[in-house]
């Protein structure tokens, strides 16, 4: 499976994507707030990657090349929750709302899933931003969802219907 956008590619991913993806999950500023620490291995890296492949195209989960190298995952580790990591050398150039906004259009193609969900840290205001922009509406909170590396962390839910993404994209406000 592979989808263009004017800059990017994302594609299905490959054993190879080890060394770019633990490029990625390796680094503190891009896991800050990921649900996982930093990988200390490529062990960590090869296990998460196993993960993803074995889902197969069952779960749209893409990796992201920007020129002809691995530069982080958008897409549906688990349908309808959508989720993403960019390495940070990418961030502030709207790749992420392009991969994101690409994978979100892929599965709404689909008859499957008329809802999408995303689980934010309320601290994560990039993140958040991009979600906004991409169509997603708050839908409740949590406190303490999550336990990364021994901190516990709170979420912030977010969910984009198949018919306000049509109208966003066509221009027209939410229903």
């Amino acid at each position: 499976m592979e989808i263009r956008t004017p800059r990017l590619i994302l594609r299905s991913a490959r054993p190879d994507d080890l060394e770019a993806m633990h490029a990625v999950l390796s680094d503190p500023r891009a896991t800050r707030w990921w649900s996982t620490p930093p990988h200390e291995t490529l062990g960590q890296t090869r296990a998460w990657l196993d993960g993803m492949i074995s889902n197969g195209p069952a779960h749209p989960d893409f990796v992201i090349e920007l020129d002809g190298r691995v530069v982080g995952k958008a897409g549906f580790w688990r349908l309808p929750e959508v989720g993403y990591i960019l390495h940070p050398d990418c961030w502030g150039q709207g790749l992420a709302a392009e991969a994101v906004g690409a994978a979100i259009d892929h599965v709404f193609q689909t008859p499957d899933v008329d809802t999408m969900t995303a689980d934010v840290d309320p601290e994560n205001a990039a993140s958040i931003r991009l979600l906004e922009r991409l169509g997603f509406m708050p839908t409740g909170s949590g406190e303490r969802t999550w336990n990364v590396g021994g901190v516990w962390k709170d979420s912030l839910y977010y969910g984009l219907t198949r018919a306000d993404r049509a109208a966003m994209t066509a221009g027209q406000a939410p229903a």
